[in-house]
């Protein structure tokens, strides 16, 4: 069985981790987020990318793809060597740029099919918002108002022309996360009971 990817995008702070911790207990996905696979790596003493990374988070950058896609591929066929029926990821914060689906198309190409994109469009100021509040208790270096404006400006130049992209190949299944987590959810749930 070949993993069923749903790519799961939106800015810093528009609930994608929230959203994602819901799904996996609803739907039994397995969720990936790429952001969180770079931040243990970095964490991770023998590996040889830890500073590399550490460097790209602190300044707001985006890692270079070949780094991101050997997490994302070890974390999937760990998952699916484990339990081969488990092949439904949730991969959030990923492609964050063209490298990044570059590199996607080039190393999964007939490896993972993509399902759809799962976009939480949500306001700057209100995630920079949500950001500033997580910061409080999350330890996440990144958590401040420079780093975020900084993050926010990565996302619009970046990452929203992927967006666009899987737009018009129909592809995307856009929410609006400016509503309340139960809210969103809702949008979430009707989504996901429409595409099985």
């Amino acid at each position: 069985m070949k993993p069923l990817v749903v790519f799961v995008l939106g800015g810093p702070g528009a609930g994608k981790g929230t959203q994602c911790a819901r799904i996996v207990e609803k739907y039994g996905y397995t969720h990936l987020s790429a952001g969180e696979l770079l931040r243990d790596e970095r964490k991770n003493p023998d590996s040889q990318y830890g500073e590399l990374i550490e460097k790209c988070i602190t300044e707001g950058k985006i890692v270079p793809v070949e780094i991101t896609i050997s997490l994302l591929k070890r974390e999937i066929d760990q998952t699916m060597t484990a339990n081969a029926q488990k092949n439904k990821f949730l991969i959030d914060g990923f492609p964050r740029n063209q490298d990044n689906l570059q590199g996607w198309n080039k190393t999964m190409d007939g490896k993972a099919d993509v399902s759809f994109v799962l976009f939480f469009d949500c306001n700057n100021e209100i995630c920079i918002e949500r950001c500033l509040e997580r910061g409080k208790s999350s330890g996440r270096s990144d958590d401040n108002r420079e780093s975020l404006e900084k993050r926010i400006q990565t996302y619009l130049q970046s990452t929203k022309p992927i967006i666009d992209l899987y737009e018009e190949m129909g592809k995307v299944k856009k929410i609006d996360a400016s509503k309340s987590v139960d809210e969103v959810f809702d949008e979430v749930v009707k989504i996901f009971d429409q595409e099985g």
